[in-house]
């Protein structure tokens, strides 16, 4: 018998992508939210699902209605200012949760907060188990394996194509802005150091071209050395616009400027706001059928001169469908009560690499 899978932001755009992959893999969720019309229209309209009215910001009563073994999946965000609270009544309730969000420093404060009570519990807790960052996670580990003992350094880059202008999220919208005065964390010499967001710009050979793509936040640099334990430097990178890396690692160097400056975060935020400039929401299917998605990690030695020794290509559906079939595919396991690894880990550590590779494959990303 399968445990209780709770979709929390059902009523949101990426909950609605999940909650439309939980139905076709037969799962009935308990759809979950603040907005009791929203909810019971939502529910009616999926077939008669139970639903439940929580509020993100308050953990006392969603940890209340969580038993042991259930599976949490949460679209809510952004979570550093409303996930804290969702993953504390996870953790205490020894419910498996699975989120979407692609904040680093939310995934680092996880991590400190709640391993090792997950892992008393049996709990596995997967953050940022979307196209942020699964894809990357992937692509790396099989570069490394295909590389051999001698690879110590990989660099990743996440790519798309198609009308990206008009096909982007509010959500990553938002998050766009606000990562370009976050520091982005790399893996150098076995440690984590943080350094400005775009202040690298690489270039890699995606289709057949080249295109450049600067330095992001990625969980790869966190969980990839828990399977890689050999690797000494990892970086991730985002070439979504391309002709534009350049111009955004000049962009970042002036907004980062402006913050530290007295009375300089508002003209900061000023700048940044063009941004956000969007319509609400997503993309619709239409929309999200003419994007694809391109993700490369490049594996070498680390020695200056050598060439690569390995470079893996993944290629699949639009990010944003992407993350929902792949939140959807780890909340049919987990609920299933397939074996995975506890505790706030990758997705990797969780399901392994073999398993993770043929689950990408199903849902459309593979190996190109």
């Amino acid at each position: 018998m399968s445990s209780r899978v709770i979709l929390l932001g059902a009523t949101g755009y990426t909950g609605g992508l999940v909650l439309d992959a939980l139905l076709r893999r037969g799962l009935d969720p308990t759809v979950a939210g603040r907005d009791r019309a929203a909810l019971t229209a939502l529910a009616q309209r999926s077939g008669g699902l139970d639903h439940l009215v929580v509020d993100a910001v308050d953990p006392a009563p969603l940890r209340g209605h969580l038993d042991r073994g259930d599976v949490l999946v949460t679209t809510v965000g952004p979570f550093e200012r409303f996930g804290h609270p969702v993953a504390q009544a996870a953790a205490e309730a020894g419910a498996h949760y699975v989120d979407s969000t692609g904040e680093v420093g939310f995934v680092r404060a996880l991590r400190a907060r709640h391993h090792e009570r997950a892992r008393e519990r049996g709990a596995v807790m997967l953050p940022a188990f979307g196209y942020d960052y699964v894809p990357g996670l992937l692509a790396g580990a099989l570069a490394a394996r295909e590389g051999g003992d001698t690879v110590r350094t990989l660099d990743i880059g996440y790519f798309a194509a198609g009308p990206l202008r008009r096909g982007i999220s509010q959500g990553t919208r938002a998050t766009m802005r606000d990562g370009l005065t976050l520091p982005s964390p790399r893996l150098h010499r076995r440690r984590l150091v943080d350094e400005r967001t775009a202040s690298r710009v690489l270039r890699f050979t995606v289709g057949g071209r080249r295109g450049s793509a600067f330095l992001v936040s990625g969980t790869e640099v966190l969980f990839l050395p828990d399977t890689l334990p050999d690797l000494a430097d990892i970086t991730v990178h985002n070439g979504w616009f391309a002709a534009l890396s350049r111009p955004v690692s000049l962009f970042s160097a002036l907004a980062n400027t402006l913050v530290r400056l007295p009375k300089g975060a508002p003209v900061a935020a000023a700048l940044t706001r063009p941004l956000l400039f969007g319509p609400p929401g997503g993309p619709d299917a239409a929309l999200r059928a003419r994007i694809t998605s391109h993700v490369v990690a490049v594996a070498s030695t680390g020695t200056a001169g050598d060439p690569p020794a390995a470079e893996v290509h993944l290629a699949g559906p639009d990010p944003y469908g992407l993350t929902g079939e792949l939140m959807a595919w780890a909340a049919d396991r987990l609920a299933n009560g397939s074996g995975a690894t506890p505790g706030v880990v990758g997705a990797l550590e969780a399901f392994g690499l073999d398993p993770l590779r043929d689950a990408c494959a199903g849902i459309g990303l593979r190996a190109v």
